[in-house]
């Protein structure tokens, strides 16, 4: 058991811990969850012996074995895969003695520390360190190459490999998702469900933590408290605690209200119920996201584009990639054909290597076609968040300068007022940046995006600095984003709450993914686990498999083509459906502060009958506005409907 006894823990002159308690069992999967600077990592140091509590005791079995990754990787000569293999220390101890016990001829020795080898699975082991490089990401060619030979992120999934290696009885993993995409993490959950011993893991990727963990520990005001259950069951019993004395509360239960009445109104006509089933949707993602974010120091949202053209950008038969300097260019995806539509979100799926950047690149403007045609329209307003966005800050300037450089018509107070809602106040919006923390850096790099007011986001893994709290306000944002999305994240939550879409880059194409996350990633597992003579095939629509290849694909062209056809048909109608949500909202919004204000006994008085009058008539036009605009709503969700309903070719029937 490990046991946190009244500890207090002190860094220069800011107090981490104090009088801090905790018991953890044997064998739980432990989340350690605080904000930033709350101590977490250092809590890590005490339980390493690298830091000593100022007071009470830190106390677990000493026998214990513990393994944690190393934040510094040299730059060795050494292969890959025997440097992972290092992290198994007992084996390659072992080694030496039997070395020197084979060069001393002590055969009595040798015979001990053969059967010593056996026990500590020396014979399966470049097997075992062989499955866990390939499960994080490396190439059988690359197990070979020397550590210098990778980059800064890939020497850390050796750090983890080693770590993985090490047996164990106490793991402590301190954001080990950071320099993994998603195929990486899914393999790494799977393997961490499988680990017997205890566990203790810092991560901002709360799927990753719900998959994982099965108790909380949480450092809030200097102290630490235990929660049964995973990530998710967190929130909700500390939300219990906290949402009902929120400002907050209040608004979201307005919010509640209004789409309860809706479903109630809809649900018992039975033409109706289909439609109604959106709207309850609607309020179960209301009450997923409501609970973290009620409690988040944070929230920003993103303004409403200026103009919204459709289609946004065409690419035609585009080969993305690079030209290169008297070589043949590098072609990385070719024969994209892409129609970006107004509102439509899109979440980019493939391993790591596949050309998802190069995609988001090409479709941003950066990188022209190596063939094909590009058609941007002229209204097109293109917000950019690339994987390295915070390396393109001047880490020497302020927020202001970078604010003022594209809002050079803006008074400074309003550039001021502006970064403050993105907790830039006072001094910190003239100060360097240079002293920000990373996530800091990539609130700024959202902030000038917001700015801009693009009708078109691009994110390439938005969330690699971001926090929890930050990470859940940006979901928030999103979700409401009335412009087109294109999304790259290892965050599945954040996927799966902003898109509604998946396209996936794999084999050099682009192409739609019939299925959601759940199927991408059993089809990523039984791609990466199976022979190559058995590798599964992308996930497509159930129906028999054709007889031969030239009907197979036959089929494939058809599918696509349906698929292609009925996008075209639905998307003026899901664009309008959007744009209703969209105005039902604000005005729902604008009602729930009418009825506010009549409720107020302030608002009877004698001298406020004028006042009252216009509350009361503006009241009624509201609510008949909003009627109307829910009429109009259910009758676009009828077309869906029957769009769908209708045989043939959709394009046809929707025209007829």
């Amino acid at each position: 058991m490990i046991r946190l006894s009244q500890v207090t823990l002190r860094r220069g002159a800011r107090t981490l811990l104090e009088g801090a308690e905790v018991a953890l069992n044997p064998g739980d999967r432990i989340g350690l969850i605080g904000a930033n600077g709350s101590g977490k990592s250092s809590l890590f140091a005490l339980l390493r012996g690298e830091l000593h509590a100022d007071k009470g005791e830190v106390d677990y079995p000493a026998r214990w074995r513990v393994a944690h990754v190393a934040q510094e990787t040299p730059a060795l000569e050494r292969p890959a895969l025997e440097y992972a293999i290092d992290g198994d220390t007992t084996l390659r101890r072992l080694e030496r003695e039997l070395a020197a016990a084979e060069a001393a001829n002590d055969g009595h020795r040798i015979g001990e520390l053969h059967a010593a080898m056996g026990d500590a699975d020396a014979y399966t082991v470049r097997s075992r360190a062989e499955q866990l490089l390939h499960g994080l990401g490396f190439s059988h060619e690359e197990m070979g190459e020397p550590v210098a030979s990778f980059s800064g992120g890939w020497r850390m999934r050796l750090n983890l490999a080693q770590a993985l290696m090490c047996p164990s009885d106490l793991l402590l993993l301190d954001e080990p998702t950071n320099h993994l995409d998603l195929d990486a993490i899914l393999w790494l959950e799977e393997w961490l469900k499988r680990y017997t011993g205890t566990l203790l893991i810092v991560s901002h990727d709360r799927d990753f933590l719900d998959g994982v963990v099965d108790v909380v520990a949480h450092i809030d005001a200097r102290k630490l408290k235990r929660y049964s259950g995973n990530y998710s069951s967190f929130e909700r019993q500390r939300a219990a605690a906290v949402v009902l004395a929120a400002a907050q509360y209040e608004k979201q239960q307005r919010e509640r209200a209004h789409l309860e009445s809706f479903i109630d109104r809809f649900r018992a006509k039975a033409t109706k119920a289909k439609q109604a089933q959106s709207r309850m949707k609607m309020l179960a993602k209301m009450e997923d996201l409501a609970p973290l974010h009620v409690s988040a120091p944070f929230s920003f949202e993103f303004r409403e584009p200026l103009r919204a053209p459709d289609p946004l950008l065409v690419l035609e038969d585009v080969d993305a990639g690079y030209r290169m300097q008297d070589e043949p260019d590098k072609i990385v995806v070719r024969g994209i054909k892409l129609s970006l539509q107004s509102g439509q979100r899109y979440g980019l799926l493939g391993i790591n290597g596949a050309g998802k950047s190069t995609l988001i690149k090409t479709i941003a403007g950066e990188l022209p076609p190596l063939a094909g045609k590009a058609i941007f329209n002229k209204g097109l307003a293109v917000g950019y968040f690339a994987q390295h966005q915070i390396e393109m800050l001047r880490h020497d300037e302020s927020p202001l300068w970078h604010l003022a450089r594209i809002a050079q018509k803006t008074r400074e107070q309003d550039l001021r007022n502006y970064l403050g809602s993105f907790n830039f106040p006072g001094d910190m919006a003239t100060t360097s940046i240079e002293t920000f923390s990373g996530g800091e850096k990539a609130r700024l790099a959202l902030a000038l995006i917001v700015w801009q007011r693009p009708n078109l986001l691009l994110l390439d893994e938005p969330t690699n600095h971001l926090d929890l709290e930050t990470r859940e306000a940006l979901t928030v944002a999103l979700a409401q984003f009335e412009g087109t999305l294109v999304l790259v994240s290892h965050d599945r939550h954040l996927l799966r709450a902003t898109t509604d879409q998946f396209l996936i880059v794999a084999d050099g194409r682009l192409q739609p993914f019939d299925g959601d996350l759940d199927d991408y990633r059993d089809w990523l597992f039984r791609t990466k686990l199976a022979p190559e003579e058995e590798i599964a095939p992308l996930p497509e629509a159930n129906k028999a498999a054709p007889a031969t290849a030239n009907e197979h694909r036959e089929q494939k062209r058809k599918e696509a083509e349906a698929r292609r056809r009925q996008s075209e048909a639905r998307k003026p109608i899901e664009s309008r459906i959007k744009r209703l949500e969209g105005k039902m909202a604000k005005l729902s919004a604008q009602k729930a502060a009418i009825d506010a204000q009549l409720a107020d006994p302030a608002s009877y008085g004698e001298a406020q009958k004028e006042a009252l009058k216009t509350l009361i008539l503006d009241q009624a036009y509201v609510a008949r506005e909003l009627a109307q605009l829910e009429a109009e709503w259910l009758e676009q969700q009828q077309k869906l409907e029957q769009l769908a309903a209708l045989p043939g070719d959709p394009l046809l029937a929707a025209r007829t």
